[in-house]
């Protein structure tokens, strides 16, 4: 490939006896006498320890017992005296006497034994955190041993790789970036579309648009290899990118399509007219419907999960949802103060969903569709320019533009920060997420895409993600 390419990278089984089973496991219910040393129980659950073996426990019975029985309450008592009160309590607490209670008249009442730390919060050491006896101080028990701790996750603070991408435009309201389930990311370029194919490194040119026109928005379908590509003239392509062919170019916008969301057959785009429309690219004509709603330029657009329902977001600072049959918005939430781009499901949560708005706003709220309440929000400092949540654990990533241009990694519902990414230096317009959940890459008016590893494998959870971690590096794609 030349250099004037874009998109190019600067125990064992148990050994516990086994007893064997009797003939008779249930013997006639009517012939059946307990024996006279056997003790009968009332229909009320009274526990008796009379066969509690304490001697498992390897606690020494006191010298002044006289008898088992004798041997196994004193062992219960000083156990659970020991719990009560702490290892070091004494051995007898002191009973109340006359005169103790004597003083209650006058507020002398002392009763409390000394050392007392029953229902007191103790600090969460690592001792505290994973102990294994149901009394907290296991240590003191022969033959328990401790779980080790898990260290918090570490997100890699750097990129993994670095591809330039020239032409990339530094306007908020596009779409350029998305990572389709076959591992390929499209990437809008001035009047062009690039194909990088993550497992390869190999960078295709998809299409060129001509000097009249210029790519809006990228977006491709949930199955397959179809890719929806959104112009500045409002048209919009479908291309199968298997093969690099057009299979169709479809109209209905009178400007620009800045926003794209596919369900299954079903491909959404959002437009500077205000307008939505819903294409079913199986059928002839050039829009199903049109949804109406938005006072100014829709950008962000997402469906959920469950394809039931459609979040949009415009320059009007308005967040709506729709249903699949509506042409009006059923939900309509007006909270924020600026533009919506930022637009996020969550895959864990039935109805759960992000928003985030722009510079003189700078939140991300959170909702819930379902009930039609507003759950929470949170004051980024920034503006929020893209929201994507993990499939594998709960968390999400909100990228941001003025003034600090950086990627924030969330734990929610705490919405505490597990890592706050910086490189970037113009603001990070564009975010999309592999197919394995685990990296993500964002663009930035820089003209550059930047691959990071922010969440870990299914299978791992908690465990930090080891891919591409050692290959950084800087490509060029042209």
């Amino acid at each position: 490939m030349d250099s004037s390419t874009p998109l190019s990278s600067t125990t064992s089984d148990s050994t516990i006896p086994k007893t064997p089973l009797k003939n008779h496991l249930f013997p006639n219910l009517n012939s059946y006498h307990p024996s006279p040393s056997r003790t009968i129980y009332s229909d009320r659950f009274i526990p008796s320890r009379s066969s509690s073996n304490f001697a498992l426990f390897n606690l020494s019975p006191p010298p002044h017992s006289s008898s088992s029985s004798d041997d196994s309450n004193n062992a219960y008592t000083a156990l659970l005296r020991a719990a009560l009160f702490g290892p070091d309590s004494a051995g007898v607490i002191p009973p109340v006497t006359p005169d103790k209670l004597a003083g209650i008249n006058g507020k002398n009442l002392q009763i409390s034994p000394p050392n007392c730390n029953i229902f007191k919060f103790k600090t969460e050491t690592r001792k505290s955190l994973h102990s294994l006896s149901p009394f907290g101080f296991d240590d003191q028990l022969p033959g328990v041993s401790h779980s080790p701790v898990k260290t918090p996750r570490k997100v890699p603070r750097s990129p993994y790789k670095v591809l330039d991408a020239p032409a990339l435009q530094d306007d908020f309201y596009l779409n350029l970036v998305d990572w389709s389930s076959h591992n390929v990311l499209a990437v809008g370029l001035g009047n062009c579309v690039y194909l990088w194919h993550a497992s390869s490194s190999k960078v295709v040119k998809l299409c060129d648009l001509g000097i009249d026109d210029s790519v809006c928005s990228v977006g491709w379908a949930q199955r397959g290899t179809h890719l929806a590509v959104g112009t500045n003239n409002g048209k919009l392509q479908i291309w199968d990118a298997s093969r690099c062919k057009r299979v169709r170019t479809i109209e209905g916008h009178r400007l620009r399509v800045g926003a794209l969301a596919w369900s299954t057959s079903l491909l959404s785009s959002g437009s500077r007219d205000k307008s939505i429309l819903h294409r079913d690219i199986r059928a002839q004509e050039d829009f199903v419907s049109k949804l109406s709603g938005h006072k100014s330029e829709v950008c962000g657009l997402k469906w959920s999960y469950d394809n039931r329902e459609l979040a949009s977001g415009g320059n009007d600072n308005r967040l709506f949802v729709w249903n699949q049959h509506s042409t009006q918005p059923v939900l309509k939430y007006c909270e924020h103060t600026a533009a919506v781009k930022a637009i996020a499901w969550s895959p864990h949560m039935h109805g759960l969903l992000a928003s985030g708005g722009g510079t003189a706003d700078r939140c991300i709220r959170f909702w819930n569709t379902t009930t039609n309440s507003h759950l929470s929000c949170m004051d980024t400092g920034s503006q929020v320019c893209n929201l994507v949540w993990s499939k594998n654990v709960n968390e999400l990533v909100s990228t941001h533009g003025y003034s600090q241009n950086q990627i924030i990694v969330w734990r929610y519902p705490t919405m505490s920060k597990l890592a706050t990414l910086t490189g970037h230096t113009y603001r990070v317009l564009y975010l999309a997420i592999s197919p394995d959940g685990q990296t993500i890459v964002t663009g930035a008016g820089d003209e550059t895409l930047r691959f990071w590893n922010v969440f870990p494998s299914p299978k791992s959870q908690n465990t930090e993600s080891e891919i591409g971690a050692s290959s950084l590096g800087r490509t060029q794609i042209r």
